[in-house]
């Protein structure tokens, strides 16, 4: 394994548990995904990786290197796409990929080229000479994960890659992140967007308040939940759609957005179910109604809860990280 990480703690000031526990490992040409709540110790995770942050217990290896006792190799076999916005004010985006290439010991031609490479798979190359504060949020992210991936480490870990930016160039930038992978490159991306993890990774876990509650392949967490179905209909109207969230009430809450009301069924209870939906579409209730297969988003949810519990840590890990 390329990264590997043994029970591995960050304890901040005022008793603040980070991280707690945490163990996984990363092997080459794998894209792993951390998933999890803002707040869940995602970035904190990473920073102590890259060795801008020192663990209060456990270890880290990085192809057998020591980010603590050895921080200077081990952000030279690292490339990380903070979450925080480049600062590109007076640089153009075309500029700062070949000088992200050039520090990272890349040639010149190599680092003019592969600048080229990355504007014309990610759509840029109509902002590529535009300096960095006339430029969009998502094209400051896009040109992020470039200088990121333009002469990439063994280990490349992304922070929220794809925040601000549009779905189309959105799919153009996975592409580069598997292309990265089959490169040989292992690939740590960051992210609380589960439908993008669950497209994007071949394993990730999922963190809750600084522990892992559950890892694996997207398809074997679903697999542990595969005896549960989600019910989505539309109402009528939202005062349909109210009353149908209530009587749909089980041991978790349905969702409501507008006239869209979903919530997860099981299995053995499909039939049942079914024959209510219908009941309501002949009443008029319901214009239409469709059962799908459990999701990771499912999976998710039913491991760390709705609702994100852990906001205010993340701001106070990341403001405490540079006096650890």
């Amino acid at each position: 394994m390329l990264l590997t990480i043994d029970d591995l703690c960050k304890v901040y000031r005022g008793r603040v548990r980070a991280n707690d526990g945490i163990s996984l490992s990363v092997a080459a040409g794998e894209v792993f995904g951390l998933l999890g709540h803002n707040g869940a110790g995602k970035t904190t995770l990473l920073n102590q990786v890259i060795g801008l942050s020192r663990p209060t217990s456990g270890a880290i290896r990085i192809d057998g290197c020591d980010p603590v006792a050895d921080p200077d190799t081990a952000r030279r076999m690292c490339s990380l796409q903070p979450q925080a916005q480049a600062p590109l004010d007076g640089i153009t985006p075309r500029q700062a990929i070949r000088l992200m290439a050039r520090i990272r010991g890349a040639g010149r031609r190599r680092a003019r080229a592969r600048a080229d490479e990355l504007l014309a798979a990610l759509d840029l190359e109509p902002w590529a000479d535009t300096v960095g504060q006339k430029l969009s949020g998502g094209v400051r992210r896009l040109t992020a994960f470039c200088m990121a991936a333009a002469e990439p480490g063994r280990l490349v870990m992304f922070d929220e890659p794809t925040n601000d930016v549009d779905p189309v160039r959105r799919r153009l930038l996975w592409q580069q992140v598997r292309a990265l992978g089959e490169a040989g490159c292992a690939v740590v991306l960051v992210t609380h967007n589960v439908v993008e993890a669950e497209r994007a990774v071949q394993r990730l876990v999922i963190l809750d308040q600084g522990t892992v509650v559950a890892q694996g392949s997207p398809a074997e967490l679903r697999g542990e939940h595969a005896d549960r179905l989600r019910m989505e209909l539309v109402a009528a109207d939202a005062h349909a759609a109210a009353r149908l969230a209530g009587e749909a009430e089980g041991v978790e809450p349905a969702v409501v957005a507008g006239r869209r009301v979903s919530f997860p069924i099981e299995a053995s209870t499909a039939s049942p179910t079914l024959a209510w939906v219908q009941r309501h579409r002949t009443a008029g209730l319901v214009d239409e109604f469709s059962v799908t297969p459990v999701s990771l988003e499912d999976v998710y949810i039913t491991l760390v809860g709705p609702t994100e519990r852990g906001g205010p840590i993340e701001s106070e890990v990341e403001s405490a990280s540079l006096a650890a």
